[in-house]
C-alpha cells in the first residue's frame, strides 16, 4: 500500500496541505475520507481547486472507503486526509493498516479541550486517539513539516 501520510486537519485541503505536505511526501493523490465532505458538492469542488497541479483528489465517505480499501490496492503515493480520529479508528478496526497519524489541525470550539495550539479535542476524539495508540499507532502533532513533532501522549 502506498499510503505515505495519514493526516487529520479539520480544514481539509488548504495552503499547508496543498503545498508543504504534498511536496514533502511527494504526494500523487489525496483521499479525503469524511462523510460531510462527501455529501457537500461545494466543499468537494473547493478541495479540487486547492491542490497543486498533478495531485488528484478523491472524496469518500467513511463506510465507502472501508469497502474500497478491501477491494483496491493503493498504488500511488497517497495522503489520507481526515477531519477527526474517530473515522480513522473505525477504518483501522475494519482493516486499514497504518503505523502513524499526523494530527495537524483540530480547531478549538465550545465543548473541546485545547491540548496545544493546533489540537483541541472532544472526549470522544480523545478516546479515539487513545484507541489508536492501544493499537500501537503513533500519534504525532505537527502543523507543518518544519515544526517539531510532538507525541500526543505528552499532551494528555
Amino acid at each position: 500500500m502506498a499510503i505515505e501520510l495519514v493526516r487529520i486537519d479539520d480544514r481539509l485541503i488548504h495552503g499547508q496541505v496543498a503545498t508543504t505536505w504534498t511536496r514533502n511526501y511527494d504526494i500523487e493523490q489525496i483521499l479525503i475520507i469524511d462523510d460531510k465532505t462527501k455529501n457537500d458538492p461545494v466543499q468537494a469542488s473547493v478541495a479540487n481547486f486547492a491542490v497543486p497541479a498533478g495531485v488528484k483528489v478523491i472524496i469518500f465517505g467513511v463506510s465507502q472507503f472501508a469497502e474500497v480499501m478491501k477491494k483496491t490496492e493503493i498504488k500511488k503515493r497517497t495522503m489520507l486526509l481526515f477531519t477527526n480520529p474517530i473515522d480513522i479508528l473505525q477504518l483501522v478496526k475494519e482493516g486499514l493498516e497504518i503505523s502513524e497519524v499526523n494530527a495537524g489541525g483540530m480547531r478549538f470550539r465550545d465543548g473541546r479541550n485545547r491540548l496545544s495550539k493546533a489540537i483541541s479535542v472532544t472526549e470522544e476524539e480523545d478516546q479515539a486517539f487513545r484507541g489508536l495508540m492501544e493499537k500501537n499507532i503513533h500519534i504525532n502533532v505537527q502543523m507543518v513539516p518544519k515544526d517539531p513533532r510532538v507525541d500526543y501522549k505528552t499532551l494528555i
